[in-house]
């Protein structure tokens, strides 16, 4: 089968990039552009090279970053000006294929596989793709070109600013092996800690772990960051135009007690997941995308979100992910109140998608079981069949 060419366009410092397009006189200085105190909490949005290479982060706030930069200029975010940006830059992605995939404003996937042919290599399309931004809006991009996407990224994310690194199935263990773990996308801080737990330390040690053993490990996780080690990302770039217009199905419940332990979340994790599959199977849905909403009992809101390499529709799938996500993500400060769960980002289950080589026979199995609970609760009612965990719920 012929390799993919998939292309990860970064734009660089975005935010404070249109800044200073219009103030090329704070270009040598230290700059952020930052939302409001009332709205945003006075957070940075983004900053310019300048003010990385001092230490300011983006997230953290404004006194934060003026305590390690108290000469940092602070600007304001125009929110409209940076999607009219975006825009731009995506119609100039669109001259090359129709194979965009949007992922936040500053970055898309690129699948030019077809385009080969009219524009040369993916490596010259990446050089002509970035001189052209370049050229007609003034922003700069970085550019990762590979046969995956997740490879795509790395390599967009490996030389910054205005840059092009190519990572191939010849010298992706020679170029990316020797990276920290949490270069890649899908490795967070607590997944990262678990790894290093471990002595994972490298995208190489990931690669060279027992997948089955990483799996029991650290979850469902491990394993798909394993075949993204191996360079086994199958999941397809997809384009705006084939998502559905339904953007998400959520479930979510208040606990009659607060929510302790994990077994407890996990039981109505299951049973929050089971709504959203058969809403899903009825619209024939599958997603990319699943965000996990949790409220503790000082009543304070967090929000995390995972997106896959393959779309799920399963019930025990979805329940799997949002366990992951909250395993990486909730600290226990506090227990629940309520939780709940979201799943975002549809195809169709006759949209176009690469299969994943090592998908079990298990999963068609599970399927069918699911198909056939969902026509004895219409017959009998919802609660006629119960997982065994939700008894009591």
């Amino acid at each position: 089968m012929k390799d993919r060419v998939i292309l990860h366009c970064d734009l660089n410092n975005f935010y404070a990039s249109v800044e200073l397009l219009e103030r090329p006189e704070l270009r040598e200085k230290p700059v952020a552009v930052c939302g409001s105190v009332e709205e945003r909490h006075g957070i940075v949005l983004a900053k310019n090279d300048v003010a990385k290479k001092i230490g300011v982060k983006t997230a953290e706030t404004i006194w934060q970053a003026q305590q390690k930069c108290p000469e940092l200029v602070i600007l304001d975010a125009h929110y409209r000006k940076y999607m009219r940006y975006s825009e731009i830059v995506r119609n100039i992605l669109y001259r090359y294929t129709d194979i965009v995939e949007p992922f936040g404003p500053d970055e898309s996937w690129m699948d030019v596989t077809g385009s080969v042919g009219l524009f040369g290599s993916g490596e010259e399309m990446a050089y002509q793709i970035k001189e052209t931004i370049k050229a007609e809006t003034g922003l700069t991009v970085s550019i990762g070109v590979s046969f995956n996407k997740v490879f795509a990224k790395l390599g967009s994310d490996y030389k910054k600013p205005d840059a092009v690194t190519v990572i191939s199935k010849e010298n992706f263990k020679e170029k990316i092996y020797d990276l920290s773990a949490d270069s890649m996308i899908g490795v967070g801080r607590h997944t990262c800690e678990k790894l290093k737990h471990l002595g994972i330390h490298t995208i190489g040690d990931l690669a060279d772990s027992d997948m089955r053993a990483l799996r029991n490990a650290i979850g469902v996780i491990g394993e798909r960051l394993w075949y993204y080690a191996m360079g086994l990302d199958m999941a397809p770039v997809i384009a705006q135009k084939d998502l559905p217009e339904v953007k998400s199905i959520s479930r979510s419940t208040t606990a009659k007690s607060d929510l302790e332990t994990e077994a407890q979340v996990w039981k109505t994790f299951i049973v929050l997941s089971e709504d959203i599959a058969k809403q899903m199977k009825e619209s024939d849905y599958f997603a990319y995308k699943v965000t996990v909403i949790l409220r503790d009992n000082t009543l304070i809101w967090e929000s995390f979100t995972a997106r896959l390499t393959s779309p799920l529709c399963l019930s025990a799938e979805i329940a799997e992910e949002a366990l992951a996500i909250f395993r990486e993500s909730y600290d226990w400060k506090a227990p629940l109140r309520s939780v709940g769960i979201a799943v975002s980002e549809f195809v169709r289950s006759d949209t176009p998608l690469q299969l994943n080589l090592y998908s079990k026979e298990a999963d068609k199995r599970t399927s069918v079981l699911e198909e056939e609970v969902v026509k004895i609760r219409k017959k009998f009612g919802k609660n006629a069949i119960k997982i065994a965990s939700t008894l009591d719920y």
